[in-house]
Order: structure tokens, then sequence, then C-alpha cells
């Protein structure tokens, strides 16, 4: 009892003992002074540069691309004038060789919780936020705790060789972040230049696409490329692992290296585009989307059909717009024959031209076809050029009016029929035998 009594009171000593050393000394109380003094002044200040954030035009590249920035900073408008404060008191304190210390500890753990503001409104993926902030928080202790460069050079220790190559984990970690970083600008350059090529009223549809594609894929290949660089790693050492990937493509990736090259053959040839009505085996639809490896086809119920590219270039494909999107329509109508032909046309036209969606030019025409069985076969024949919208609700739409014009008008609609003639009759004896049983003349039981 009385060993745990002093060893606690020990540590009590020694914890008094370094406060009074470290803590509550001048150099100290100057520094927390001036960090709170530069506080109150950055908070002052915060006001003036919110105004200047919002301060830009309303439209144009302004309001795109640097307005999503001023709108992220602006709630950080204190800690960034506070942290730039900061960073001049600690680069004046050591210039005239006054301790800066706590200066320097404040700076670090500000730029790491603005770091973390930042990223969790950029990065929408939670996984990916707590990763930066975890990051962010450990090398702002490690700074302050004078362990960062010491950490930095166990990490470059940890490496193992091959040959000419070394790769430490430090070398790794740097290569990750670069990765990372350069992904990120790719991916935004290419949504960016995405915007800007779709924007371009010059290019069909299909060239913005291809452009698209190309932009894209250089731009990662470059920020994959730039990314390496970065970090010292000589792109000469991929040529085996090269070598490799070609040899899997060659025997393993045939369906998926098919479907991107037939995927670049149907935007050179522009054969489809987004928003053509194409039909291709038993789907019938507009093209949403052309993508790297399959077409988004969607059916008028809805359902969004992914075709392999190479399905397109290898089978018959039917595309309704590919030099305009007029389509003609076939309605094949039957009458009696005790109908009035010409009414019956003029008839059939007009219901026709009854539809909002039934082109004026082309006009509707209706042809007599053949005198069949039981019909006079009138064909009924108009254009739409809207097949994306449907094909048999227009058709529903025109042959119910028809069949509210005819019936008002007394034009009959034909129905089966067949006439059943019987041969004369011919008499037939019936005689009963003793047995009780009938017999015809001729001998055969009835």
């Amino acid at each position: 009892m009385h060993t745990a009594l002093e060893a606690f009171s020990r540590w009590l000593e020694f914890g008094i003992a370094w406060i009074d050393t470290y803590v509550f000394v001048v150099a100290n109380v100057v520094q927390v002074t001036a960090a709170a003094g530069l506080l109150a002044i950055a908070r002052l200040a915060a006001p003036s540069l919110e105004r200047l954030l919002d301060v830009g035009p309303k439209t144009g590249r302004y309001r795109r691309y640097s307005r999503p920035v001023a709108s992220a900073l602006k709630p950080l408008s204190w800690s960034i004038i506070w942290i730039f404060l900061l960073w001049l008191a600690a680069f004046a304190a050591r210039s005239g060789d006054w301790p800066a210390r706590l200066l320097e500890g404040v700076v670090s753990l500000l730029a790491a919780w603005i770091a973390i503001r930042l990223a969790s409104g950029v990065i929408r993926n939670p996984f990916g936020a707590r990763l930066v902030a975890v990051i962010a928080w450990s090398v702002a202790a490690l700074n302050i705790l004078d362990l960062l460069d010491p950490m930095l050079v166990a990490l470059e220790t940890m490496a193992i060789s091959f040959g000419t190559i070394r790769i430490s984990v430090l070398g790794v970690i740097e290569a990750g972040l670069a990765l990372t970083l350069f992904l990120y600008l790719a991916g935004l350059l290419s949504r960016l230049a995405e915007r800007r090529i779709a924007g371009t009223d010059a290019l069909t549809p299909s060239v913005q696409a291809l452009a698209n594609k190309f932009v894209r894929v250089f731009l990662y290949v470059l920020g994959f490329v730039l990314a390496l660089e970065s970090v010292g790693i000589d792109l000469t050492a991929f040529a085996v692992f090269g070598g490799a990937v070609g040899l899997g493509i060659g025997f393993g990736l045939q369906k998926v290296v098919s479907n991107l090259v037939s995927g670049v053959i149907l935007l050179l040839d522009r054969s489809v585009k987004p928003g053509d009505v194409i039909a291709i085996g038993d789907t019938f639809g507009w093209i949403n989307t052309l993508g790297a490896r399959y077409v988004s086809v969607i059916t008028r119920d809805g359902t969004e059909h992914l075709i392999p590219n190479e399905e397109l270039i290898s089978q018959r494909v039917e595309n309704w717009s590919f030099s305009d999107r007029m389509v003609r329509q076939k309605v094949p109508v039957g009458i009696d024959y005790g109908a009035d032909v010409h009414k019956a046309r003029a008839l059939a036209v007009e219901a026709a031209d009854g539809v909002d969606r039934v082109l004026k030019e082309p006009k509707p025409v209706c042809h007599l076809i053949e005198f069949g069985d039981n019909a006079v076969v009138l064909e009924l024949r108009f254009w739409i050029n809207d097949p994306q919208n449907g094909v048999a609700n227009v058709r529903s739409a025109v042959q119910l009016r028809l069949w509210d014009l005819y019936h008002e008008n007394d034009v009959v609609f034909p129905f089966p029929q067949r006439d059943l003639h019987l041969r004369s009759s011919v008499p037939i004896n019936v005689n009963l035998s003793e047995k009780g049983e009938l017999s015809t003349a001729n001998g055969n039981e009835d």
C-alpha cells in the first residue's frame, strides 16, 4: 500500500515539475496569447473573405468551375486566415530564434482539420473520407511530436529488392497516394472535357462519344504514368508485366477485347448512335448510351438491355433512325363487300389525320389491296417521326378512331361466313327384322 502511494507521489511530482518546466513558461504563454489574438483577428477578417468569395460572375466558366470551390472554402474562411497568420508568426519566430513549437503544433492540427473538412465535402465515399481523416490526424500528431522524419526514415529502410529494383514501404505509400491523386484529377478533367464536348454542336453524338472515350483513356493513362514517374519508378520495369498482360488478353480476355474493339468500330462507322431506335433479335428500343463494352438499349416497357458491342457488329441490326427518324406504318383494314369502298378509304385517311403523332406530310393514304374471301382488304399507310415513343400505341390510336368513324358512317366490318349446301335427299328403305334389328334396303345396319 505504501509502495503504491510512494509511486503515485513520485509520478505526481514528476508531472508537476514537467508542467512547470515546459507549460507554465513565458515562451508558451506568449505563443498561446499570440495564437488567441490571431484567432480573434481571423474571426474579424472572415466576413471580408466570405464577401470576396461571393464576388464573381454568375454565369460562364466561373459559375461552372470556380463557384463550387468558392462555396466549399466559404465556411472555412476564418480557419484559412488563422492558419495563414499562424504560419507567418511561426516563420517570424523561427527567423528571430524565438520559440515557436506551440505555434507549429497548432498549424499542424489546423491544417489537418481543414484537409478533413475539404475531403468530407469532395469525397462522397465514407471510407475514403475516413481514410483521409486518419492520415491527416496521424501526420499532424507525428509532426507535433517530432516523429514524422524518423518515421519516414524507418519506412524507407523497410524495403525488398529484386535485382536492381528496390521497393520500400515508403515508396509504396507515396505511389498509392500519388496514383490516387492523379487518377482523381484525371477523372475530374475527363468530366470537364465531356461537358465541353457535349456542348459542341458541330460534333455528331457518335463522334462526341468517341472523343469522350479517347480523352478519358488518355487522361487516365497519363495520370498513371505521372504517378509512377513522380515516385521515381522506372517504367521499363513493367515490360515483362506488359508482356504477361498481353498474353492473358490473348487467351482469357478475348471477348472483353472484342467488345472494346467493336465499341470503337461502332463509334467510327456511326452505324448506331445515342437516341437511335433499333431492333436486334427480340429487343426493340432506343439507344441510351454507348459504353466501352456494351450498348444500353431501353425498351418501351422501361427495361434497359445491356447488349455487348460484338453482337451489334456480327448480327443483323434494324436501325429505324439511321438516316432519318421517319417511319411508315401500315394498318390493314377489311370492309364488307356491300360497303362503299371510296367512302371507307376517305374515312381511313381522316382517322389517321386525327392522331397528333401522324405526320401531315407525307399525307396518309389508303389503298385497295385485294378482294379477299370475306372482305375487301384496304391498307392504311401513314408516317411518324418519333418511333422512340412507341409504334403500337400510335397504331392503336389510329385503329380506334377508324372504328368510331366506320360505325358512325355505317361502314360494316366483315366476319368470316360459310354457306352450307345440302345435296338433294335420296329415299332410304328401312326394314324391321324378326329379331328387332333395323336395316337399310341395301343390308347395312343403321
